[in-house]
């Protein structure tokens, strides 16, 4: 069904990888370039440079990974541990239970963009996606280079049929990320098809 590869498509580039707060190896090489006194806000723009440079798809992989961890600690203990209940209770398919743990998380940290990022993510899996796409704004506001949530917003709109806008999102997201395959196949896909409606 189309439902179901929109809803892969939103989970691989849109969501924070669950229970990942520790560093892999690949994303512990990418940090180290970045001097360790740097504040979390210069880090993120720092591995933004580098990844809006990069054009080896592993590489640049382990940077998007190494910017995710960077928004992933709120920087909150309290905050952390909701975020890891809400991801144990989407593993065990207990969306309910996430809802409320994200609702929380963004009762606590209404600036903190993960929280809104995954229940961004949470909505859309339960279809209601006016309200995944609400807090997709949320994520953009606070942080405009959020390529999951920009990624996100490309399937929704392509799932509403609304190809043109899925395409400028598409560019948004290959502006800040130029080496995802993935988001340079959907944007030659909706290009393909957009063309091919107008001969």
């Amino acid at each position: 069904m189309r439902s179901k590869s929109v809803f892969a498509a939103l989970l691989v580039l849109a969501a924070s990888p669950i229970g990942t707060l520790a560093q892999t190896p690949d994303t512990a090489a990418v940090t180290e370039n970045v001097p360790a006194d740097t504040s979390p806000s210069e880090r993120i723009d720092a591995l933004f440079d580098e990844l809006k440079h990069e054009g080896n798809q592993e590489k640049a992989k382990a940077i998007s990974d190494s910017i995710r961890l960077e928004w992933r600690d709120s920087g909150s203990a309290t905050v952390n541990l909701l975020m890891q209940q809400a991801d144990k209770a989407m593993a065990e398919g207990k969306d309910t239970a996430a809802f409320d743990y994200l609702d929380e998380v963004i009762q606590l940290a209404p600036t903190y963009v993960e929280g809104w990022n995954q229940r961004a993510t949470l909505h859309f899996k339960a279809g209601n996606y006016r309200k995944s796409m609400s807090d997709i704004n949320h994520v953009l506001a606070l942080e405009p280079r959020h390529f999951g949530a920009i990624a996100g917003m490309a399937t929704i709109l392509t799932s509403y049929g609304r190809d043109e806008l899925a395409m400028d999102a598409w560019q948004r997201f290959l502006d800040i990320y130029p080496a995802e395959r993935r988001a340079q196949k959907s944007l030659g896909d909706l290009a393909d098809k957009l063309a091919g409606s107008r001969t």
